[in-house]
């Protein structure tokens, strides 16, 4: 085969356990192009990066179809012939740099494994050129940077050094898995410019997979569309973001929240659009809202870990059925005000006040009633070994809510029911579930104890569009039947502007910024808000 493109996937198809996960998937790579995938949860992007690599070590799977790289079928190489191109010619870069990277090693080391491994070099030539590597990702003090191990580093920087090690032996195609979801508007526009300007240097193609549409459309060159294992839609990425064929591709674009305006709810496969919220309403809501005293007083709170100042001097009210945002880097203090909000740190100075009475001074297992938190990733939230309707079950059992059982059983299954599940997912455990699934478990969990604030610390940023618009409708179904109130912690200014009443901007522990969330996104105050809605695009 003649090699005019870099990679061509020839009607690919993938059974594990008989069952079809990818179905005839073809597209082709040309040289320092980028193709974006983009699919909701288990569409297969995943599958089809790792199909490329042969990385998946699956029993019971059968692929057929044919992948060329560089005009080579290297869809039969055996794991010695693969092992060559893994990381030399061909190199990935997962979503989680955490999980990633060795948490034993130091960084510097880990990026000389990779020379080393594919290149003939004394350990002190790839000390060099792992250093060299470092400062072309844009990380200061390298040296420095070298000899650290991955848990002394942000997020940020973690995914610069997984960058790193991809880019250590000038691959011609670079395959990024989902490499920003998990960081703020700025690092993530950072990621993203450092890999534009890597692909340009080395002429590399790149396949990028996210389920963010709205980096996708200004990133990419061409996109997949993929549901269910197959390809609905291909093509040109401003034709297919202008002129949707597919009424797929329609719906996922349109479960984006919307940046000019917010409707009551957000449209995703299981609802229609609806009327818009006029600014009216939302004066009335507010005023409603912000004539009564406040729910919980934060005054003038500090934390410091190491003689590093955490948070500095914070303070604001949260009024009852008001849903506060708080934005910000990270490393901004952003869960810190989490977690002292929910009792779990020493407060170095200042006070933290829940109905006019001091949380450090309410007994312990009736505050922990009051306020519930709904985590970032529901996987690691949930006991893997425990049945969903024991994990709900268990907060009964330690706070004795029911005396029988059978009393506890009912209020799980009526909690399951209320989030979208069935009761016979109470006997299934977490693995069963999809990311979406998952987050409606945990959020059955939260509400179990019938709290009056619940803390959502980036509760929807793993999330596809389409489950993403899911989770925030079901949110606001249960703000009003549980009359709730939430501090709603997140990065994606989209989610921020559609969900939030007010917002607070936080940077290095400060509080930079604090507004009525449609008077903050019209006339922010702050250069560093500014900045950040710019890298938003707002």
């Amino acid at each position: 085969m003649k090699a005019t493109k870099v990679l061509s996937v020839k009607n690919y198809s993938l059974k594990i356990d008989h069952k079809n996960v990818l179905s005839n998937i073809s597209f082709e790579l040309g040289k320092g192009e980028i193709l974006g995938i983009v699919g909701e949860s288990g569409s297969g992007k995943s599958l089809t990066a790792l199909s490329i690599l042969k990385l998946l070590n699956i029993r019971n799977s059968k692929s057929s179809g044919e992948i060329f790289f560089n005009g080579n079928s290297i869809s039969q190489l055996e794991e010695s012939e693969i092992k060559k191109i893994r990381g030399n010619e061909i190199s990935i870069v997962f979503q989680e740099p955490m999980s990633s990277l060795n948490p034993s090693m130091k960084c510097g080391h880990q990026i000389s494994e990779i020379i080393l491994n594919h290149e003939k070099i004394s350990t002190a030539s790839s000390k060099i050129k792992s250093l060299e590597l470092i400062r072309k990702v844009k990380l200061s003090n390298p040296n420095k940077i070298y000899e650290k191990y991955p848990h002394e580093l942000s997020g940020g920087q973690q995914q610069r050094i997984m960058i790193a090690i991809a880019i250590a032996c000038k691959p011609k195609l670079l395959i990024t898995d989902e490499p920003t979801t998990s960081l703020d508007s700025i690092v993530k526009n950072e990621i993203l410019s450092l890999i534009k300007s890597l692909q340009s240097e080395f002429k590399m193609s790149v396949i990028f997979i996210s389920h963010d549409l709205n980096l996708i459309s200004k990133f990419v060159d061409n996109i997949l569309i993929l549901r269910n294992g197959k390809i609905v839609e291909k093509g040109r990425v401003k034709n297919i973001f202008k002129s949707p064929k597919n009424e797929y591709t329609l719906k996922l674009l349109s479960s984006n929240p919307p940046k000019k305006n917010r409707p009551y709810r957000l449209l995703n496969s299981n609802s229609i659009k609806t009327k818009l919220i006029s600014t009216k309403q939302r004066k009335e809501n507010h005023k409603i809202i912000y004539d009564q005293n406040p729910i919980l007083e934060i005054k003038n709170i500090s934390v410091s870990y190491a003689n590093l100042t955490i948070l500095n001097n914070i303070s604001f009210d949260l009024f009852k059925g008001e849903v506060l945002g708080i934005v910000g880097e990270s490393g901004s203090g952003k869960s810190t005000i989490a977690k002292c909000i929910l009792g779990l740190i020493q407060l170095i100075n200042g006070k933290i006040l829940f109905s006019s009475e001091n949380i450090f001074h309410i007994k312990n297992s009736i505050f922990r009633k009051k306020i519930q938190l709904i985590f970032q990733d529901p996987y690691s939230s949930l006991n893997p070994e425990m049945s969903i309707g024991d994990s709900i079950v268990e907060p009964m059992i330690v706070h004795k809510i029911f005396s029988t059982k059978e009393e506890m059983k009912l209020k799980a299954l009526a909690l399951l029911s209320q989030v979208g599940l069935s009761e016979s997912d109470y006997y299934k455990f977490p693995d069963q579930f999809s990311g979406g699934q998952r987050q409606r478990i945990v959020i059955a969990r939260a509400l179990v104890l019938n709290p009056e604030i619940i803390v959502c610390d980036e509760s929807v940023s793993a999330l596809d569009v389409s489950i993403q618009a899911e989770i925030l409708n079901l949110l606001n179904d249960l703000k009003e039947k549980h009359n709730l109130t939430y501090i709603f912690i997140s990065h994606d200014m989209s989610v921020i502007k559609y969900f939030t009443d007010r917002v607070i901007v936080l940077n290095k522990g400060n509080i930079i910024e604090l507004n009525e969330t449609d008077a903050l996104f019209k006339s922010p105050k702050n250069d560093y808000t500014k900045a950040l809605l710019k890298a938003s695009n707002f």
